[in-house]
Formats: structure tokens, sequence, C-alpha cells
């Protein structure tokens, strides 16, 4: 793999980092936090005028075309700026998979409007992520010309701003996937806070019907999709993961150089080099796996060993090295109002959101030792003829 980026990936770096850096200060980010929505609506036009929230859309849907890859950049400036704004659930979880399975009036009526900043999406994956079958919460079975869901769908990233939300759903034929109008009258939207002051809303659907017209997925390619969205979601949080981590080491070092004990600066004690060069390695490696994992989606190839390894290096890296920066700011960074402990928080919701490191070593445990183990028959047989 090439880890250079080509002209128009740097173009779109530059361009994300133009409008957080020049929007997203730690007042602003602390102003937004103490606002019922908590999501910054003048960054998000921001980022609709500069063409950002429609990189991966179709042309035919008004975006550029583009990728997963330019996607992953947008939301590492976000993870820099610990900015509130619904890009990874609006683009990613929304976005992505409408683009991609979604009927022609399925994307005429809703992509145009994700690309001008005037409709955001949502995507209800908690618990087909935390499930080793991928199966989802909520419950589906058919009705004439429809669907009605039963269930609850817990922790909805931003699901009480979003026009729609794609919500799998089990039915006795497979898993179908539908688009949902989350302010329905069958819906209860039961607010909840995240880890990092951010509402992600519990949805409660009362047998909602769902029309064929609003159906991404049907039993036989839902389970696929599913998965589709999965893998690209994961990938996201490895990108906001990878800002998050760049910038809180930039600001430990930062600090230790302008603190001094004993007429020395920080950072010239052993103690806190090393500290900082462990958290610099483990952010280099949440880089690799993380480009790794989305040139493999991006290009068409089979890209489930790289999002694993990805998303595993994002959860244990990533909160090593939010422990790390904060220890690193001593006193400061026990403040919840400094902000390094903002950093903290993000790098551990996202730990969370990626079901954490043990449980995802022990998932790749698992797979690799059904990959490599030999049928039972097969290894008897090796045995007699020995």
């Amino acid at each position: 793999m090439d880890f250079t980026f080509t002209e128009e990936q740097d173009a779109v770096a530059q361009a994300a980092a133009s409008v957080f850096d020049g929007m997203v200060t730690p007042a602003r980010v602390a102003e937004i936090e103490h606002t019922n929505d908590r999501v910054d609506n003048e960054l998000w036009a921001a980022l609709a005028r500069s063409n950002l929230l429609g990189l991966a859309i179709s042309e035919e849907s008004g975006g550029s075309g583009l990728g997963l890859t330019e996607v992953c950049l947008v939301l590492e400036q976000q993870g820099r700026n610990v900015a509130p704004v619904p890009l990874w659930a609006t683009v990613v979880l929304g976005a992505l998979p409408l683009d991609k399975w979604g009927s022609a009036e399925q994307k005429k009526s809703l992509l145009p409007g994700v690309v001008a900043g005037e409709i955001r999406l949502s995507a209800a994956l908690t618990e087909c992520a935390a499930s080793d079958t991928g199966l989802p919460a909520v419950s589906a079975r058919r009705d004439g010309d429809g669907w009605i869901l039963s269930g609850t769908s817990r922790a909805v990233p931003q699901a009480h701003l979003a026009a729609r939300v794609l919500v799998p759903a089990r039915s006795d034929d497979g898993v179908i996937v539908a688009l949902v109008d989350p302010t329905a009258p069958a819906v209860t939207a039961e607010r909840a806070l995240t880890t990092d002051r951010q509402v992600h809303p519990h949805l409660t659907f009362d047998a909602l019907r769902v029309d064929d017209a609003d159906i991404l997925a049907g039993p036989a390619d839902g389970a696929a999709v599913v998965a589709w969205m999965l893998e690209r979601a994961r990938v996201g949080l490895c990108a906001l993961q990878l800002g998050v981590t760049e910038e809180a080491i930039r600001r430990a070092a930062a600090y230790l150089n302008e603190r001094h004990q004993f007429g020395r600066p920080l950072s010239s004690f052993q103690g806190t080099m090393l500290r900082a060069a462990d958290a610099y390695i483990d952010s280099e490696a949440i880089r690799v796996t993380l480009w790794l994992a989305a040139w493999q989606l991006d290009t068409g190839r089979p890209a489930a060993d790289a999002v694993a390894t990805a998303k595993w290096w994002a959860s244990e890296a990533g909160q090593r090295v939010v422990h790390a920066t904060q220890h690193l700011h001593g006193g400061m960074g026990a403040d919840i109002e400094y902000p390094i402990h903002r950093y903290f928080l993000w790098g551990k919701q996202i730990e969370l959101m990626l079901e954490g490191p043990s449980a995802q070593l022990a998932r790749m445990g698992r797979a690799l030792a059904d990959r490599y183990r030999r049928p039972a028959t097969a290894a008897a047989t090796g045995q007699a003829a020995r």
C-alpha cells in the first residue's frame, strides 16, 4: 500500500483543517456543550458551504463522488478539534449506505439535503455492533405492503436532529434496514448523554409501520448491508480517534515545554519523555491501521481483518494515549473544564463505541482459531497415519 495521499485528498484535508481551526475553540465547544442539542449549527453550515458533507456521495445526488478515505480525512480534523457536529452520524452512518443501497427516490429525497447541510441522518447500530451475530434488537414483521417495527434501539447518535434514522430489524426471514422518521407518533425518544457530552437518544418503536418505499434493504440482503455499514462506521470512529490522539499529544508536548520544575522544562525529564514517546507510537499505530483499512474498503478489497485491526488499535491505544496525555498535565489534567479533559472524554467514548479492546481482541482470537483450526476428522486421520 502507498500511504501517500493524492493532491485531491491533501486539498480535502487542508480545507477541513481550515474550517475547523477557523471556527472551533475550547470556549466555543464549552458553549455548545451547554445548549440543548449540543451541536454547533454554524460550523455545520460552514462544512456544507465548503462542500465537505458530500465528499463520498455520488455526483448524481449532488456530491463529489469520492470515497471513505476523504471522509476520514475530515473526521480526523473533527477529532483534532473535538468539534460537536453530527459528521460521523450523518455522513458515515446515514449517507454512505443510503447512496450505496438506497432507491432512486430515497436518494433524491434525502441526499441533496445532506450535501447542503439541511438534512441530518443517523443509524441505530449499537446492538448490531455489540453482538457477535450482528443481529439487531428491534424486531420486524411483515404487514401487507410494509413492516411493523417493535423494540428499542439504544444510543442512536444525534437521533434527536435526524430527519431519518437507518434502523436494522430482525424478521423471521432475515434482517431488514428501514428508513425511519424519529419524530413519528409510534417512536419515543429518550434523551441520553454520552461520556463526551453529546446526545445519543434511545429510540423505542411501538408497532411502528414502515412502508416498503422506506425499506433500504430487505430480508435477502439486509444482513450484508448491516455488515457493510458496520465496517465503515468503525473505520470512521478510528479516524476520529486518530485526530483526538494526535491533538492530545500535541497539547501535552506544548504543556511540558512550557512548565518548569527545578529550573528545567518538564519535557526534559526522562519519565515524561518516555510516556510521551509511547503515546506517539500508539497514535502512529492508529494512523497506519486506519488508512490501510480505509484504502482496502475504497478499493473493494476484503477488509475484515484490516478493519478489526484498526478497531483494536483505536480502542486500546486510543485510551492509552488519552490517559497518558491527561496524566502528563498533572493537576491541570484533573480539571474537567481544562481543554485536555475533553480529549480524554472523547477518547473514552470512542473506545466504548468500538466495544472496548478486550472484547475485540477476544473476537479476533476466535476468528483466527476458526480460520486455522483443522476439521476434527482430518486431525484424527492424520494422527492415525502417524
